[in-house]
């Protein structure tokens, strides 16, 4: 080995090595290093130079917080008023005791914006709470609308189912009587079909000669009905034939499906 290599296991390039081991030394230069830059920090801070707006935002703060001296000509003359410090405004000293505040505006908006964005704002939420009710309004009247509806469809079911039991209940009774033709067409129920288009075409003819007044299924009823107790005593609610108006009158409920619920 010449001299000129040097010895990698040698005591003199082992020293020349710097510690790097783990554990507690590391460790302890990284606080150093943390706390030194923690130091030219706080030593930068102090040495910025305050911008215009935070110097008088200081100077305002330290004036408010200090009370007026006697050196203030307006304090000077509520003295000789006989004002004394920390007394109350007025006669009776029930006045305000310390100064008005100052409000500094921040923005750059105009005297009175802020009462018209408030202003601005409840209008808006007004409006959100008329549109709510509204559509509310509107769900509900649609929910009734359509609770009519069905009732008035489960009604007319009802009437109409009524009526045929009132025609079925007619022709039996008449035919009992010895009557072969009923009062009117539909007293009686439509036998089939062909009496069915044979009914049609005398409507048709009827028609064209005169105008004719269309009954409802309601007033059919009322019709049988008053037919079918005035001539058979008989109320198909009841499905009872009574002896005679006064037996009919005494013992039946009324004379509609109302009144036998």
């Amino acid at each position: 080995m010449s001299d000129e290599e040097e010895d990698y296991m040698s005591d003199a390039f082992l020293s020349q090595l710097q510690d790097v081991k783990p554990g507690v030394s590391m460790v302890r230069r990284v606080k150093e290093a943390m706390k030194r830059e923690e130091k030219q920090k706080e030593k930068n801070i102090k040495n910025r130079q305050k911008s215009y707006k935070e110097q008088e935002s200081e100077s305002r703060e330290a004036a408010l917080q200090s009370s007026i001296s006697n050196e203030n000509k307006g304090f000077a003359l509520l003295q000789k008023m006989g004002y004394k410090a920390g007394q109350g405004l007025g006669k009776q000293g029930a006045g305000r005791v310390d100064p008005i505040p100052l409000n500094i505006k921040t923005d750059r908006g105009g005297i009175g914006m802020e009462e018209m964005k408030k202003r601005k704002a409840e209008e808006e939420l007004e409006h959100y709470r008329q549109k709510v009710r509204a559509k509310q309004q509107n769900e509900t009247k649609s929910l009734e609308d359509f609770r009519s509806r069905v009732r008035t469809e489960r009604e007319e079911r009802k009437i109409e189912g009524d009526l045929r039991k009132s025609q079925r209940a007619c022709e039996q009774l008449d035919s009992q009587k010895g009557i072969s033709v009923p009062r009117e067409d539909w007293y009686w129920p439509k036998a089939n079909a062909d009496e069915e288009d044979d009914g049609l075409k005398e409507e048709e003819e009827e028609e064209d000669e005169e105008e004719v007044t269309e009954l409802t299924s309601f007033d059919k009823l009322q019709i049988l009905t008053s037919y079918l107790r005035g001539v058979h005593f008989y109320c198909i609610w009841c499905g009872t034939t009574y002896n005679d108006e006064e037996d009919l009158c005494s013992n039946c409920p009324g004379d509609t499906a109302a009144d036998h619920e």
